[in-house]
This record gives structure tokens, sequence and C-alpha cells, in this order.
């Protein structure tokens, strides 16, 4: 085809659909369709009459994993991140630290002309595990804290490698400083924090000015490249902005946003979701025959440029799970050393005290800092209340769900590598770097090995250990009652309020007595109709009361993430319903 937009536009739109087929045919095979888009993607690369032309890697960086975090940052579950966020961040920066100088060693030792920095650069580009790949555990019904340990480590540890990657590539040029690597670290990550936070909260507040649905998505979908953009300008992680943004949003968005705002965001992002992640595995093993053709010139043999390869992959990736294996054993130990130093009785005994100050039975004790007024004291044993609430929560969920050797031979294996490792390799610049051609065919073979072993390898491993998301595990099974008591108490309490209004102000008492007392002067039929709409009003100021309450119980860490979203979920729907009704009397 001559004009190369229409030709473009073809290619997309057959991967487009290729994408939902093979997904859909993966669900009804029970495969994962990652690992089944790689395989088609590598089936294609080897057709004689298919030219794949070169992906510059900046697409992956900047035009797809963006979304892709900021996507899975809005879904990431608050309550369990923070419960966890030691040792997420210890593998999203400490594992990838020493899995990187590791590999670089080893890569410095083994391939000739290879500088340390180099080894480095190619050991920072394999240590991240990828986000899109942790798509094929949440299929496996596996404990759902080891599922959001690994959806947050694989949301952070792509910046400390790219950050490191930068550094590593700027040594190679200029030299290498210890200082110097730290401080850019350190301001890689300050920036994106700020940058993310200030771009979460102004799209957050422009998107609750913002009316309709449609406009308002679109309005979202700009979000992580506004947050990503302007990070990267400063020399910080677009990344780590993205993830930062999405994170700002997703919590905000139960409060700011309507239930048709959120349905939408919703369905759309999930359609995004599929294409994109469908996309980056597909391109993957389409790039198979590109990269081993360019190795081979390098190398001036067949078998010199594949083989050299395949041991160099191979080694790579023992030292990762090796290297992984220690970290992940040394968080297991710490886990449970963490729960025995919580003290539940010390905590109940101060809860107790706060109870007994707060209804006269002893008084408020005195020193330097202590608040005086009756307001002032007030808001420090509410404030109190909250965190010994919180601890007495998060002990609850460590006994519930805790970390053992099954959960930690999960968590190496699940750690594979995927796209990003592949992109990332092709940034490596072709001034001052040796064998650049044999260390991309590394990083896609670590890659592509990673991904085909141990996603098609997990569910085997999954079963043999006798994990699954049991019915004690789920946090839908015995939250949810109560957390239906909660809410129906709340929506009791709003109803029996004197001063009930309607969503458009007018006061509900006042317009039901005057409707009762014309109902003689009003036909039988538009009674009718008048006594319904205000019962669909009653249960909208039911539902109003209730997500009020739900939204004080999802800062004190009683119920899960998964809960409160579940009943979030309900009420939307529910009042969606009721709006609809309403405008059709």
């Amino acid at each position: 085809m001559e004009d190369p937009l229409l030709f473009g536009l073809l290619i997309a739109v057959a991967g487009t659909v290729l994408i939902v087929v093979i997904n859909t045919l993966a669900q009804r095979l029970g495969v994962a369709g990652p690992l089944l888009l790689v395989a088609v993607g590598l089936v294609i690369s080897l057709l004689p009459f298919v030219h794949i032309p070169p992906i510059p890697p900046e697409w992956i960086l900047v035009g797809v994993l963006p979304p892709l975090l900021y996507s899975a940052a809005v879904k990431l579950p608050a309550i369990e991140f923070r419960r966890d966020f030691g040792p997420i961040a210890g593998m999203a920066v400490i594992l990838v630290l020493a899995s990187a100088l590791v590999l670089g060693v080893f890569f410095w030792l083994v391939i000739p002309s290879v500088s340390l920095p180099v080894g480095i650069a190619l050991g920072a580009i394999l240590s991240p595990t990828d986000a899109v790949a942790t798509s094929i555990v949440k299929k496996l019904g596996i404990s759902p804290r080891v599922v959001t340990m690994l959806e947050g480590e694989s949301l952070l540890n792509d910046a400390t490698a790219l950050v490191l990657l930068r550094t590593a590539v700027a040594a190679i040029a200029a030299g290498f400083s210890v200082w110097g690597a730290v401080g850019t670290f350190l301001w890689g990550v300050i920036a994106a924090v700020i940058v993310g936070a200030v771009v979460g909260w102004l799209v957050l507040t422009v998107r609750t000015w913002i009316g309709g649905a449609a406009a308002n998505t679109a309005i979202s979908f700009c979000a992580p490249f506004l947050a990503y953009l302007p990070t990267e300008h400063l020399g910080g992680s677009g990344l780590v902005a993205a993830v930062v943004a999405g994170i700002v949003s997703g919590q905000g968005a139960r409060g700011r946003l309507t239930p048709e705002q959120r349905l939408s965001d919703n369905l759309n992002w999930r359609t995004i979701e599929q294409v994109l992640e469908g996309a980056v595995f597909l391109v993957m093993g389409l790039e198979l025959r590109e990269i081993v053709t360019e190795n081979i010139a390098d190398a001036g043999s067949i078998w010199q440029g594949i083989w050299q390869g395949v041991w160099l992959a191979l080694v790579a990736l023992a030292i990762v799970l090796v290297v992984r294996t220690g970290y992940i054993s040394a968080i297991v130990w710490g886990q449970s050393r963490r729960v025995e130093r919580i003290d539940r009785d010390r905590l109940e005994h101060f809860s107790d005290r706060l109870d007994a100050v707060a209804d006269g039975r002893e008084s408020f004790p005195d020193g330097p800092g202590m608040p005086r007024s009756p307001q002032q004291q007030e808001r420090r044993i509410a404030m109190m209340r909250t965190r010994i609430s919180r601890s007495l929560a998060d002990l609850d969920y460590y006994q519930s769900r805790p970390v053992g050797w099954k959960n930690g031979v999960v968590l190496v294996w699940a750690g594979m590598r995927g796209v990003v490792t592949l992109a990332a390799a092709q940034t490596l610049p072709r001034d001052g770097v040796d064998h650049r051609a044999l260390l991309i065919f590394v990083a896609f073979l670590v890659a592509l090995i990673s991904l085909m072993l141990q996603g098609l390898t997990l569910p085997w491993v999954v079963r043999v250990l006798k994990l699954s998301d049991t019915d004690e595990d789920s946090p839908l099974a015995g939250e949810k009652g109560r957390l239906d008591a909660e809410l129906r108490a709340a929506s009791a309490q709003a109803l029996s309020s004197g001063d009930l209004r309607k969503h458009d102000g007018t006061p509900f008492t006042e317009t039901v007595t005057e409707r009762i007392r014309d109902q003689l002067t009003i036909p039988p039929d538009e009674t009718r109709s008048l006594v319904a709409r205000e019962m669909l009003e009653l249960r909208l100021i039911s539902i109003t009361a209730m997500r009020r309450r739900l939204a004080a119980l999802s800062h004190d860490g009683t119920y899960s993430s998964a809960t409160l979203r579940h009943a979030l979920a309900e009420l939307d729907a529910d009042e969606m319903s009721l709006r609809l009704r309403i405008d059709d009397e």
C-alpha cells in the first residue's frame, strides 16, 4: 500500500482485532492472554513475507506505560498498599539496586570490552518486574495481599531501574559519582511525587467542575501524560509521577465524582488497558526477528550470535531469581517479626482509657503540649481513636493474611520481566556501548524466557502449593455483612432526621405534608405518581447517607479496599437506577 497513513491505520485496526480475538480465545482455553499474544507475535515475526519496521522504544516508554501505570494506580487498594508499603518499597528500590549491581559485575566479568557502567546499565534493565505482566497473577486466585505487593512493586520499581539506567549511561560518557547517583535518584523520586500529586489534584478538581461523564473521562486520559511530561523535563521519573497522579485521582474519585463518571471511567479505562496491554505483548513477539538478525550480524555467525545470548540470558535470569529469593526470604521473616512486635493488649487498654476520658470517668492527662479546651481534647481523642482503630485493623490484617513461605515462593516466581525490559534495552546509546546488539538480545531473551517460563508454570506452582483465595481470605466473605449493617444504620439515622431535604434542596417533609393534604384534589393516578416519586427521593437520601458513612469507614482500615469498592459500586448502581426512574416519573 503506497499511502503510509492508510497502511498504518490498517495495521492498527488489524492489531486491535487480533488482540481482542486472541484474548477471547485465551479465556476459553484457560491460558493467560499476554502469553498467547507473545507466542502469536513470535510466529508472525518468523514469517518470511512479514517485515516489522523498528519500533521506537519511546512509543512504549512514553506512549504506553504512563497510561497503563496510571490506570493500575487508580485501582490500587490504598489501605493494603499502606500496610505493606515497607516491603513494597524495599522490593522496588533495594531489590532492584542489588540485582542491578550483581548483574553488572557478572556482565563486566564475562563479556569482553564491556565496562562496569555498561554492565550495571544492563543489570538495571533486567532488574524490574513488569507491571503489565502482573495481570497474569491476578487471575490465579492467590492471596490479595500477595497480589497487592506484586502490583505495588511493579508500579514503583520501574523508576528505580530507569533512574539507575540513566545514571549508568551518563557514567559511560563522563565517569561515575556515587553522590551524584544518589542525588539524581532522590531528585527523580521527589520531583515525581510532587508533580504527580499536584497533577492528580488539579485533574480531579477540573473533573469535579466538568459535568458530562464522557468529557470527564476524556480529561482522565490526559492525566498520565500531564504528570509524565513535565516530570521528565525536570529530570524526575515520569512513570512514578503517573503512578502518584493515579493514586491521588483514584482516592479522590470516591467522594468527588458522580456515579455516572465513575462508571464511565471504569468501562473506558478497561478498554484502553486491554488494547494497550495486548499491544505491548504482541510487539514484544513481533520484534524477535529483527533483534536476532542484528545480533547475528554483529557476532559474525549464527551459532556465536545465538548461543552467546542464550547462555548469558539463562545465567542472568538465574542470578535475578537467586537474589530475589534471598530478599523475599528476608521479607517473609521480617513480616512474622512485625506481627509479634504489635501489642494488642496495650492498644486495647489505651482504647479503654480513651473511652473513660471521653465519658468523664478519667481526666485528660496534664503535660506540655496537651490540649486544654474541651474542643481540643475532643479532636485529640478522635484522632487517637482513629490511630488505635487503624492499628488494631492492621494487626487483624497481618494475622489473617500472613506472608508465609508458600506466599514467598509465589512472590519470587511471579516476578516476571516483560516489555519494559525490552524497551529500556533499546534506549542504550550506540556510542560508547560495545556489543549493543548482544545486550539487547540478552534483554529480550531474559524477558521472553521469564514471561513464558514463569508465566506458564505459575498456575502449576500455585496448585502444588495448594494456595487459593478461600472464603476466609475473600474480602467479601465476612466483611460484607458487617459493612451492610453499618450502612443500614446510617440510612436509618438519616431518614429519622427531622430536616430531610431532596437533592435539589427542597425540604422533604414540607413537600410530603403538602401533597398528603392536597390528595383529595389530585387525581388518583397523579397521586400515585407523586407518592412513588417521593419514595424514590427517600431512597436517594438513604444512599447519600450510606455513601457518607462509607467514606468515613474507608479511613480507619476496618474494611478491605475490595469490600469498600464493591459497596460503592452497588450504591452507584442503585443511585443511577433511581435517577432514571425519577426522570421517567
